[in-house]
């Protein structure tokens, strides 16, 4: 992967950025943790079958990962401004992407593996309070790992949609996350026929989308962007046309129809959320601010947007908000 960078005329000090200290865990595994495991396993496991205290020694070492885990942040910005700046870069970043993901997930591994080797373990056996204390290690660093496996996982969530998108939209941000998205029917002002559309929503904005005719993979092209702030969601009741409703932002509105009920009132829901959440940071502080919150709230149950679940969950028990959501009024 490094020189694969190299050979693409990256700088140097960018790939050791994107990599960090990936070359310090590598020697650490390959010189330390694998030949001790290695020689308990196959040499001394008949007179001292133990894995716990060779971990328990180690376990400090791991604090490594945690030096490449903190850097991960950093990584992903610096991918994001190569992709956009080198073509290269970006076509041999989308072929290593997963190897970059490799060392945080190499610790939740262990974890794993910890944990199934201590419910088989005898509650007498003299490796228990080691292979214990090894855990307890192992889980914190763990801990930090895990998010970071989430941050990779929306991040390539999101270089799937730019490729989609043809490369179009600059959403490749780690401030970026995708909320929802699917195929949607728009209504035309004009005469009501139904035409095939597509919808991605961003914690950020709604991207309004016609699907290219293409042999293989489906891809878009964005017909409008609508930002989240401003964003007003409304159910549409119509006589001859079911699953209907709006969205309408600062410079368009437009009438969608969904396949079922169910997934309409999905749409909503995912739109309101933001819309709540908003609502509530432009107001902070602002007199009769609960009073407005609970009113949305209100409002979205009784129309069989949201339930009451999934409002508390966006509510705390004073009326500030824990998540995001609304319905603009």
């Amino acid at each position: 992967m490094w020189n694969k960078l190299c050979e693409v005329a990256i700088p140097p000090e960018v790939v050791t950025g994107i990599f960090s200290n990936i070359s310090s865990i590598y020697r650490f595994h390959e010189q330390f943790l694998l030949p001790e495991l290695k020689t308990r396993i196959t040499d001394e496991w008949n007179t001292n079958p133990r894995l716990g205290d060779i971990l328990q020694k180690l376990a400090p070492f791991l604090k490594m990962y945690g030096e490449y885990v903190k850097n991960f942040d950093r990584a992903m910005d610096m991918v994001n401004t190569w992709m956009q700046r080198s073509s290269p870069f970006k076509e041999v970043v989308q072929n290593i992407q997963h190897h970059m993901l490799e060392p945080v997930q190499r610790i939740p591994r262990y974890e794993l593996l910890l944990k199934d080797y201590l419910k088989k373990l005898p509650e007498d056996s003299p490796d228990r309070k080691d292979a214990e204390k090894s855990l307890e290690l192992i889980s914190t660093a763990a801990n930090h790992s895990n998010a970071a496996i989430r941050k990779m996982e929306k991040m390539h969530k999101l270089l799937e949609v730019y490729e989609r998108l043809g490369g179009e939209e600059d959403i490749v941000n780690p401030a970026n996350e995708l909320i929802k998205e699917g195929h949607i029917q728009k209504l035309s002002a004009k005469n009501g026929t139904a035409q095939d559309r597509y919808l991605f929503l961003f914690n950020s904005m709604v991207l309004y989308c016609v699907p290219k005719l293409r042999l293989i993979g489906q891809k878009f092209s964005v017909r409008e962007k609508i930002d989240i702030a401003g964003l007003q969601v409304q159910e549409i009741v119509k006589q001859n046309v079911a699953h209907t409703f709006s969205i309408s932002g600062k410079k368009r509105s437009l009438e969608l129809q969904a396949r079922t009920e169910d997934e309409k009132k999905e749409w909503i829901q995912a739109l309101y959320v933001f819309d709540l959440w908003l609502y509530k940071l432009n107001n902070k502080g602002k007199e009769g601010e609960g009073l407005g919150v609970y009113y949305r709230v209100f409002v979205g149950i009784n129309a069989g947007i949201a339930s009451t679940s999934s409002v508390e969950s966006m509510l705390g028990t004073d009326g500030s908000s824990s998540t995001s959501g609304g319905v603009s009024t």
